[in-house]
């Protein structure tokens, strides 16, 4: 059996690429001879992501944007698809956390989570749909979180945003299915970032009692899944939500 993913010169967008989950899959999609465009806020780290996975100007370009500001985000999908005359795919990683007991949680923190992780989501999906409809293709992944299926206390604000993205998925491959366009979500568990870098032992032994495979995932782990998603050999499947998480969630 052939599983070469067969990527070469497609364009993919990546929101959040500039660390992280993030920069791991464009890294691995560029890698798989993928165009990539990167996105996030802070033009400084998009560079020095860029810099690290290598390429030239024409096979990476960057793009400083809020992915909440809906007519940003046009403004700058229009300017991608200007530079790059296509869009194949799209992976919506941009996500951020703003934890606290639902008694403390204040409004503004609540209304930046949603408007980043699950409003972002329809902006740019918003952006790319009438381009991928017109190729009579298109791959939209959006990283959503086991928290949005099983809550976690002090996080209502995330578990909410990360489970809207799963009803938005779902109900995205319906709407687009018959386009030819396939839309997933990928849910990480626990995974190895510069966040859980700082846990101390006694919370990681808490975490691994809750995970069958006894350790946490890499962003390699969440990328290889969003590899294989974002090509052909995944062109029957859509509407799924595929975990990353060891066996946490059965």
């Amino acid at each position: 059996m052939n599983l070469k993913l067969n990527l070469k010169n497609k364009v993919a967008v990546v929101t959040g690429s500039s660390r992280g989950i993030g920069k791991t899959i464009a890294n691995g999609l560029f890698h798989n001879d993928c165009k990539i465009a990167l996105i996030s806020r802070n033009y400084d780290d998009l560079l020095k992501a860029k810099n690290e996975i290598g390429g030239d100007n024409e096979s990476i370009k960057i793009y400083s944007c809020d992915i909440s500001d809906f007519n940003e985000v046009q403004n700058v999908f229009k300017k991608i698809i200007e530079e790059f005359r296509t869009i194949d795919i799209l992976i919506n990683n941009a996500g951020l956390t703003k934890d606290n007991l639902l008694l403390r949680i204040k409004e503004q923190d609540w209304d930046r989570v949603v408007d980043v992780n699950l409003k972002g989501c329809f902006n740019t999906i918003k952006a790319v749909t009438k381009q991928m409809i017109r190729n009579k293709s298109g791959k939209i992944i959006n990283i959503s979180s086991v928290i949005g299926q099983i809550g976690n206390a002090g996080q209502v604000n995330y578990a909410a945003s990360k489970a809207g993205i799963l009803g938005l998925t779902k109900s995205l491959a319906k709407e687009l299915g018959s386009r030819n366009i396939t839309v997933n979500a990928v849910a990480p568990g626990y995974i190895e970032t510069d966040m859980t870098d700082n846990l101390s032992e006694d919370i990681r032994n808490e975490l691994y009692q809750k995970i069958p495979l006894n350790r946490l995932g890499s962003s390699k782990d969440v990328t290889n899944l969003v590899l294989f998603l974002s090509s052909d050999k995944a062109s029957y499947i859509t509407g799924q939500v595929m975990n990353v998480d060891g066996g946490m969630v059965m």
